[in-house]
């Protein structure tokens, strides 16, 4: 009989939850408990009695532990909100147009796409230009680090391949054969063991990161795949098509679960929520809906928008989601009750990417008018307009923490924005420890989890 041995808590912030990271059989192996509904009003024992009830590797005697814990998740969200970002770094990124920018999980790194064939690797501290992944015969559209791990790089280009990099010395791992048309959207799934690509040849295939072997290809829809993602627990992936529909895959199989169909218009957006309940789709026919994984069924249609709807995003506990226009809203959702909570008015053009904070209390648009905007996703105060880039804004994103952010434009230019109160107070100095993470494995038997 197997025998089960609680070894080590490790924290994770966001979205709220504790790891337990245990031994079975000589094996560590790790089991989340997510506590996605924590609110600052919570009854801790009666949170830490329901725990220990349902956990069976936890017992009575850790409740002070426990108790511990639970504490520092709260004294993390009553952190004081960061109100504003001040500019940190322009960087000049390539030669030829930029096509997408990505941080790994601390934010101290972060990569840039190109028209002209290569990936940029970038230090955010110093805007040093690390080195550049060269290969591809074509446009780098598509990047991503293997996150929140950020040791591997994989880029997707217009001539059909995919390549995976070492992230710290920029050497080529594999290249990745078999599409048949341009790659335009690619994932890690979370436990950063398999990649996944969308082409325009209607398919999406998975790939064994270990191995660069095709694990297997995703066939069904009818037209161009823009749009795809790992659920949390990485055995299940949703697809969105110029097709009008949407696919939830089953990825051990490859088996198509549920074809979510409704919108009348290519779908341009997907995502599930981090508990991979429910999934959101974004269409060009003005509205996103909100779908339930297990069954496949259409919860909710939002409409409202009197544009294609660009983006639609979860934040990261999955209780509000947030579509974003070409009319220059974005409307934020209660997930739970399905009410528009927020119209965000401000923008001069349509805004085609939308970021929260890992806090889930501020959210990022950017938009063709050349400004990203910072709202306050409680009140929808639009908390400030970061200006200076001379051309359309097509990709911003925060780092873990939620005190640094990167935006991509089409002037050519990254620019790396720091919480204004951190930037205010250090200076460039000061600035260098915004992106500390707390290491897993500290002194007191716990850390964060990576």
């Amino acid at each position: 009989m197997s025998t089960m041995k609680l070894r080590k808590f490790l924290l994770r912030y966001y979205p709220p939850g504790i790891i337990l990271q245990y031994e079975r059989d000589g094996v560590m192996k790790q089991k989340p408990i997510d506590l996605l509904d924590l609110t600052p009003d919570v009854d801790i024992e009666v949170l830490l009695s329901q725990i220990i009830r349902q956990e069976p590797l936890i017992s009575e005697n850790r409740r002070p532990a426990l108790r511990q814990l639970v504490g520092r998740l709260l004294d993390k969200m009553a952190e004081t909100q960061h109100h504003s970002f001040a500019l940190f770094k322009v960087l000049r990124a390539h030669i030829l147009p930029l096509t997408n920018c990505a941080f790994n999980k601390s934010g101290d790194r972060f990569i840039t796409g190109s028209y002209d064939r290569t990936c940029k690797v970038w230090d955010t501290q110093t805007g040093e230009d690390l080195f550049t992944l060269e290969g591809h015969k074509n446009v780098v559209y598509a990047i991503a680090f293997n996150n929140p791990y950020g040791d591997k790089i994989v880029t997707g280009s217009f001539d059909k391949t995919c390549k995976l990099w070492d992230a710290y010395t920029g050497q080529l791992y594999y290249t990745l054969k078999g599409h048949q048309t341009e790659i335009v959207c690619l994932s890690f799934n979370p436990q950063s063991t398999l990649i996944a690509t969308g082409s325009m040849d209607n398919t999406a295939k998975l790939w064994d990161v270990e191995t660069g072997v095709e694990r297997t290809t995703l066939a069904g829809h009818r037209a161009e795949i823009v749009s795809l993602g790992f659920n949390t627990g990485g055995d299940l992936i949703i697809t969105g098509s110029f097709d009008h529909d949407s696919r939830v895959w089953d990825v051990r199989t490859g088996r198509c679960v549920h074809v979510l169909a409704g919108h009348r218009g290519e779908v341009s957006s997907t995502q599930f929520n981090y508990a991979g309940t429910l999934c959101v789709s974004g269409s060009i026919d003005c509205t996103s809906r909100l779908w339930d994984v297990r069954s496949g069924r259409c919860m909710s249609v939002k409409q409202g928008h009197t544009d294609e709807v660009l983006d639609v995003s979860f934040d990261s506990g999955g209780t509000k989601f947030v579509s974003a226009s070409a009319d220059g809203t974005a409307r934020v959702y209660n997930t739970m009750t399905g009410v528009c909570m927020h119209t965000l008015t401000g923008h001069e053009g349509e805004i085609s990417k939308v970021a929260f904070n890992p806090q889930g209390t501020r959210l990022l648009t950017a938009s063709s008018d050349k400004t990203c905007k910072l709202w306050d996703t409680e009140t929808a105060a639009c908390l400030q307009t970061l200006e200076g880039h001379t051309d359309e804004i097509f990709s911003c994103a925060f780092n873990y923490e939620g005190d640094s952010m990167i935006t991509g434009s089409k002037d050519n230019t990254c620019r790396i924005w720091k919480a204004g109160d951190l930037y205010g107070t250090g200076g460039g100095a000061g600035a260098a420890g915004a992106f500390g993470t707390r290491r897993s494995g500290s002194g007191a038997g716990y850390g964060e989890d990576q």
